[in-house]
């Protein structure tokens, strides 16, 4: 099945696969899971914490690839999109870009993680302000989204996996 079209957001294409809404059942799931154990919120609490969570893990990805988006931008070689695909997404670059300098793609890999870096103070500053005992839903979801912004779109993201920011820093760094 091909990627929906659903338009633009902040002027990036957005692309999603079949294959995200699967990996969103997922997430939700696993979150919902996560909150009723961990958080002790009821199985309906947990459901719709389930959902906000997997809202809030798309909104980081895009975050993170708005992130890559800026730092584009800024080297005169623009990203055009981002397709989200099971439960990453991977930025998309127009198909006659010309060989770019190492540079390019280090500055360009950087933006990602840095926007990331961001968003995990935030969501860590909101754990620490909105205590489990006041608002156990809203601390567990500020919990989640520092996690995330920490161990997948900020530092899991420089793993070098082959398909991370760390493998495109990694290639471009030995040169």
């Amino acid at each position: 099945m091909k990627p929906m079209h659903p338009g633009k957001i902040l002027g990036l294409d957005i692309w999603i696969s079949p294959s995200a809404l699967v990996g969103s059942v997922a997430i939700t799931l696993v979150a919902a899971v996560v909150f009723a154990t961990r958080a002790g919120l009821s199985t309906g609490e947990a459901l719709f914490g389930g959902i906000v969570a997997m809202l809030l893990y798309w909104l980081s990805d895009f975050a993170h690839h708005f992130g890559h988006a800026i730092a584009a931008r800024r080297t005169q070689y623009p990203m055009t999109g981002v397709l989200f695909h099971t439960v990453l997404g991977t930025s998309v670059y127009p198909r006659d870009e010309p060989e770019l300098p190492g540079r390019v793609h280090i500055r360009r890999a950087l933006g990602g993680p840095a926007l990331s870096s961001v968003v995990l103070v935030v969501a860590s500053l909101g754990a620490l302000l909105i205590p489990a005992r006041t608002s156990p839903l809203l601390n567990a979801l500020a919990m989640f989204v520092a996690a995330i912004n920490l161990f997948i779109f900020g530092g899991g993201a420089f793993l070098p996996l082959g398909f991370t920011d760390g493998s495109t820093l990694l290639r471009w760094w030995r040169k």
